[in-house]
């Protein structure tokens, strides 16, 4: 392991601070939920308290210095400059897309995403009482790519896309030529395409993500609760360059009341822009250290298990197929057995039924831990079903 300024070792006990990933179903280990075990860069956690010093909690506004922060950040990470009037706040990412589909489509409406797919676009468009339309990726030699007929086809039936980049739970890093396909069939069709970036910091060391922002037609969804481990702080941002779009958002989302701001969410997201980005560069470095030990763990002994190769997010996609069990049963069991919660890959679309999905933002101790556990939950299932792999 390189040495690295920040601790991503010491493993903090997360039990009885109503924790939704360690308190909520009581599992010996999750690895499922798109949080990390990692304690905050320590320019947030000083920034937290001395805002909590301040003895009154009440309704807070929303100032330019959170704004400036999302600016400078695209602007130096990833050459790209957004404007301020171009952007809108939100308590989230999921609470910004129900708030589109409700002011962008029509009940009945078939939505376009691309399977699979982070679970809860699922429900978002159910919930919302429109219909889900799948452009599945296409699994050829252990890489995904884009059916790119079938989604001009399906495009023509719907009002909006929701696109992943990078793509949860496959972790690929969407290429310029993609994106620019995507963005001209949606041209083509009249079709909102809106992009949900929340994992674009998390690249491997030397990967960059491609901003779907190049695009003149798209909304984008940032926030940095998944790079810098502050999704409780409940705060992100809406963006596009379409004024009349981004006026009827605000609308929404004023009726919706998912515009106001946690009294911390400020110095929250001014500390992680402004002074940690020599924290997240870091915790790139240990994510992908993490991942290549998964790697080599499954190569090594349990090559029964493939990881499908990616380039973004802590989120591994295991390719299970050889154990030809349902991705429900093979993850129950692991709980049952082991202990272990990794997600059933059918959450993300009937064409994950094959994968697990895999946290890897924890120390080196946790995952050992569920690796050996993992090995031991397939040769128990091994056992039962009299050695079919």
């Amino acid at each position: 392991m390189k040495d690295t300024k920040h601790d991503f070792q010491s493993v903090t006990d997360r039990h009885d601070t109503n924790c939704l990933k360690w308190d909520f179903f009581k599992d010996d280990l999750p690895m499922w939920v798109a949080d990390m075990d990692f304690k905050v860069a320590p320019a947030i956690e000083k920034a937290i308290l001395k805002r909590a010093k301040h003895p009154v909690y009440g309704y807070t506004i929303v100032p330019d210095e959170l704004f400036d922060a999302y600016i400078s950040w695209w602007d130096r990470r990833y050459g790209f400059r957004m404007s301020r009037e171009d952007m809108a706040y939100s308590i989230g990412v999921m609470p910004s897309i129900s708030s589109m589909i409700r002011c962008l489509t029509d009940v009945g409406d078939e939505i376009l995403i691309q399977s699979p797919v982070y679970h809860v676009f699922f429900y978002v468009i159910e919930d919302n009482g429109r219909k889900v339309l799948e452009n599945e990726l296409i699994y050829e030699n252990g890489e995904y790519k884009i059916d790119f007929n079938d989604l001009d086809e399906k495009l023509s039936k719907v009002k909006m896309m929701i696109l992943c980049n990078p793509h949860n739970p496959i972790g690929k890093i969407w290429s310029k030529e993609d994106l620019a396909r995507i963005g001209e069939l949606c041209r083509k069709h009249d079709v909102v395409l809106i992009s949900d970036e929340i994992h674009c910091d998390l690249t491997d060391p030397g990967a960059k993500y491609n901003p779907s922002e190049s695009l003149d037609n798209v909304i984008t969804c940032l926030s940095p609760s998944k790079s810098f481990n502050i999704a409780g702080f409940q705060s992100s941002i809406v963006h596009t360059k379409n004024k009349e779009l981004l006026d009827k958002i605000k609308t929404q989302m004023h009726i919706d009341n998912s515009d106001s701001c946690n009294v911390f969410a400020t110095s929250a997201v001014t500390a992680a822009y402004n002074d940690s980005e020599e924290w997240l560069d870091e915790l790139r470095e240990v994510l992908y250290e993490n991942k290549m030990t998964v790697k080599e763990y499954l190569t090594n002994e349990l090559p029964v298990i493939k990881l499908v190769e990616c380039d973004a997010t802590y989120l591994l996609w295991l390719d299970c197929s050889d154990l030809k069990v349902p991705s429900k049963v093979l993850s129950e069991f692991l709980r049952t057995n082991q202990g272990l919660f990794l997600s059933a890959g059918i959450d993300f679309g009937q064409n994950g039924d094959n994968f697990l999905r895999m946290n890897i933002a924890c120390p080196r101790e946790l995952l050992d831990d569920g690796l050996a556990r993992l090995k031991a939950g397939v040769i128990a299932l091994n056992t039962i079903n009299k050695g079919l792999y």
